[in-house]
């Protein structure tokens, strides 16, 4: 229970962190943090909770890292549904979390976007579903690369929350402007029973697949790659 717990607290924080930081601060009148500040939100929200958590579960905080552990041969089978769905009520419960603050503004009107992600018309920059399932894709599996290879080795383990918070930063740097940056499925479905102005909830099966094929395909590359 100590690693679910872990699991569901570090969810919640990547998602209150990340996307609180995209809803609250990215376009704030006159000074926003823009693209760059939601980036090193989401990277810094990772990082700090694997130096917090890590020791207890892994701090995985994402289905699809999990998924790719396990096809690294790094995580037990037995442990992945509860993991999974901690991560996505955490994930829920933060986004509700940041409807119950935006929602309390003076002048509110609709939560908008919700920093939910997408692709054709829900993409901020108009990319077609094959671009961002590509990106997503992509982008996992070398989140799932940086991972096991950060953990992988005694001399690199106690640095590897740098690396990894480091890799998801670089990651939204490059897909924001793409999908919003999912990479995490349990960060995309909190977001989308909330959002509003688009279909994001029959959008949301991208980004379960393409994030967790990407996980899988670089954990059994990396897993071979051993083996070899």
């Amino acid at each position: 229970m100590k690693k679910i717990f872990a699991e569901f607290f570090g969810s919640f924080w990547l998602v209150f962190g990340g996307c609180g930081s995209a809803i609250f601060a990215a376009g704030y009148p006159d000074l926003g943090i823009g693209f760059i500040g939601v980036a090193l939100a989401f990277g810094l929200t990772v990082m700090t909770m694997a130096f917090a958590v890590g020791a207890i579960s892994g701090a995985h905080f994402n289905p699809a890292v999990t998924l790719g552990l396990w096809a690294g041969g790094r995580f037990p089978s037995k442990d992945i549904l509860g993991y999974i769905i901690a991560q996505v009520f955490g994930g829920i419960v933060a986004a509700a979390t940041l409807f119950l603050i935006v929602s309390g503004k003076s002048d509110f009107v609709s939560v908008g976007t919700f920093a939910a992600n997408g692709y054709a018309d829900l993409s901020p920059g108009g990319f077609s579903m094959g671009s961002v399932f590509i990106t997503e894709f992509v982008t996992t599996a070398f989140f799932i690369i940086i991972i096991l290879g950060s953990t992988g080795r005694k001399d690199t383990k106690k640095f590897a929350p740098i690396a990894i918070g480091l890799a998801l930063t670089l990651i939204h740097l490059i897909s924001i402007p793409i999908s919003n940056t999912s990479v995490n499925p349990a960060r995309s479905t909190g977001q989308v029973f909330f959002a509003q102005g688009g279909d994001f909830i029959g959008q949301l099966w991208l980004f379960w697949l393409a994030p967790i094929a990407g996980a899988i395909a670089a954990g059994l590359v990396c897993k071979l790659s051993k083996k070899a």
